[in-house]
């Protein structure tokens, strides 16, 4: 082979494998990267997210209470920004030069840094004002690289409910990493209903491919939508509030600071629950959030706060009930038992006194509960610990502490919006860490009157009266009834199941609720009579401290009261507490009787009690007494 021949075999091979590389350079683009794919397909067709409207929610009676409006982002093509009337397309826009700059500066630092291609859609103005919508779209065609997205925003047509609904607001990084769904600036439920529903009120996205041409116009169909999804709209939720009972205890509790959680004791429906002080729902939506947030969020009265399930009390003598069910149950005591009070319970060496001070007045039980003796549930709560058949008082508490998860205190109930407190109910490890193993039913003696270191939820209090009305059992209290018309979904089955405490007889849950009865007919909780209406209740004052400086200090007594009605197919159960405001019967009993008025009778017929709870303003009251 001569040396002509040989240059010439190199030349070709020289050829052939540049060739090759550059074929499978050209296979990687078009086939694997998908950067090229992005861009090549920007070039003619724009891929437009369709976002699904997301499902409304309504109350039990199908009022509307969310509901969807349509808002639109201006989203920037980065690669396909050219020049442009700055000052004229900022002042459609209705956005100041200077912020239009800083926004595409830190798109393009995105672009260089490879956090964002140069050919993916960005919002650059988020949620715009219909009026600047309606300048822009006209003069669109002007301004190359841009667009406008539709997006969906809420809406509440009354401004109550807030801590129940929730809100949405942007997937922040670390739902974008967990589920791939979300994408940046996508929007998910933050809190209450709107993210514990977020799979079934956020539907499913679609796309939509459009042509454009060199001036940003869109040019129809792609394939004639060959390559469209459809945008699956979301589920409907049925709340099972009541929104009239709900505004009516909104109402009530306007400028003052507690919770009212109000249930259907049969399903363990939610009626009504009231967190106090609330805010406009409203006021989370679009980008006022981005102002109207950190105010509520530095609010030193929490607005965003739900105390109804994170706030903690000790219930003080709305407990007591559940003392009695227990000392009846355990057999330690019939309902004819009475203890011989002259005004102060001395088993234990100190006084616990009692607002009574004549005899008689806890002679059974239910002049006791009647009467709210504290010296009679202090001798029951020991009877019950110290009962010779749990071989000591360290037993005894377990077995009680036994009791108390069976009710739903010391744990989260499990209803269905984030944050649920457990509060805090004492067992033998408590003390044996508090006291070293040493101690005995004097350490916690206060715990029969609902005092000491129990701590409850107002909604526990609440479940805790649908379990009294029915006899010893319960349902979860939730705040769906239904998804779309289906009460029966997958996602609801755990809210069907009856939580039964077998042990409970109906003879000692007859005698606690006759008890309570006796409360409202003849003893502390005469407030809450209705005519006609056989209401069982028991009120609760409830000691407050604080400490200051390192010292325990005194605050106004937070007033409790929880019932329920009628006392035969009871139809609706109640918690109340008003912090800071002194006698249980003051503010917390009026307060749970006129909405167990409203809700069974449809209409309150005590206009100078109403108007006391509308008018009174325990803020001013909470302020001066603790500064």
């Amino acid at each position: 082979m001569t040396e002509t021949s040989n240059k010439k075999w190199i030349f070709v091979g020289v050829f052939l494998f540049l060739g090759l590389i550059f074929a499978l350079k050209l296979s990687m683009l078009q086939i694997f990267d998908d950067e090229y794919k992005r861009y090549a397909n920007s070039n003619a067709i724009r891929r437009v997210v369709q976002f699904a409207p997301r499902g409304y929610i309504l109350d039990r009676n199908g009022e509307l209470l969310v509901y969807n409006e349509v808002s639109y982002d201006l989203m920037v093509i980065p690669k396909e920004v050219s020049d442009i009337d700055t000052l004229e397309f900022c002042s459609l826009a209705d956005i100041s030069k200077e912020d239009f700059v800083k926004s595409m500066d830190q798109i393009n630092k995105q672009v260089k840094n490879k956090q964002l291609a140069k050919s993916q859609p960005t919002p650059l103005i988020k949620q715009m004002s219909k009026e600047a919508v309606a300048s822009l779209e006209e003069k669109m065609y002007k301004y190359v690289g841009f667009y406008l997205q539709p997006r969906i925003l809420r809406k509440y047509p009354k401004p109550v409910a807030a801590n129940i609904l929730g809100y949405i607001g942007e997937a922040d990084d670390k739902a974008i990493k967990e589920n791939p769904y979300y994408k940046s600036g996508d929007y998910i439920g933050k809190s209450g209903l709107e993210k514990s529903y977020e799979k079934v009120l956020r539907g499913v996205k679609g796309v939509k491919n459009l042509f454009v041409d060199n001036m940003n116009n869109p040019k129809g169909s792609y394939m004639d939508g060959l390559y469209d999804t459809t945008a699956v709209p979301g589920e409907n939720i049925v709340s099972t509030i009541d929104i009239n009972l709900q505004e009516y205890g909104e109402k009530l509790m306007q400028n003052k600071i507690g919770a009212v959680v109000a249930i259907e004791p049969q399903t363990g429906e939610i009626l009504a629950m009231v967190s106090a002080p609330s805010y406009d729902p409203n006021l989370l939506v679009g980008r006022a959030i981005r102002t109207n947030y950190p105010a509520l969020a530095t609010d030193p009265n929490i607005p965003l706060y739900n105390r109804a399930i994170q706030a903690v009390y000790p219930p003080g003598s709305t407990f007591k009930p559940v003392t009695a069910l227990v000392a009846l149950d355990e057999g330690v005591i019939t309902p004819s038992f009475g203890y011989p009070c002259g005004g102060a319970y001395y088993g234990c060496g100190r006084p616990v006194r009692c607002t009574h001070a004549g005899g008689g007045h806890a002679a059974n039980i239910r002049l006791a509960m009647a009467n709210s003796c504290n010296a009679y549930f202090s001798h029951l709560y020991r009877l019950s610990v110290d009962a010779p058949k749990w071989g000591g008082v360290k037993k005894g508490l377990e077995k009680w502490h036994e009791y108390m998860s069976a009710f739903g205190l010391g744990h989260p109930i499990g209803i269905d919006i984030p944050n649920e407190k457990g509060g805090n109910m004492p067992d033998s490890a408590y003390y044996n860490r508090m006291y070293k193993g040493s101690w005995n039913s004097c350490t916690s003696v206060f715990l029969g009157m609902g005092q000491g270191e129990l701590q409850i939820t107002p909604l526990q209090l609440a479940n805790v009266m649908c379990l009294i009305a029915n006899k010893g059992y319960y349902y979860i209290p939730h705040l769906v009834k239904s998804i779309g018309e289906d009460e029966n979904h997958a996602i609801l089955a755990k809210y069907r199941k009856k939580h039964q405490v077998a042990h409970i007889s109906d003879t000692a849950a007859m005698s606690v609720i006759l008890g309570m009865q006796d409360v409202v007919d003849r003893g502390t909780g005469r407030v809450a009579r209705l005519p006609g209406i056989e209401v069982c209740a028991k009120t609760g004052t409830v000691e407050n401290y604080a400490i200051r400086n390192g010292s325990r200090v005194k605050l106004q007594n937070h007033s409790m009261f929880v019932a329920f009605a009628p006392r035969v197919n009871p139809k609706i159960a109640i918690a109340v507490c008003v912090e800071n405001a002194g006698y249980g019967a003051t503010w917390a009993g009026p307060i749970a009787s006129l909405m167990i008025e409203k809700y069974l009778l449809g209409e309150v017929k005590r206009p100078d009690l109403e108007k006391r709870m509308f008018e009174g303003n325990l803020m001013i009251k909470r302020e001066i007494k603790e500064d």
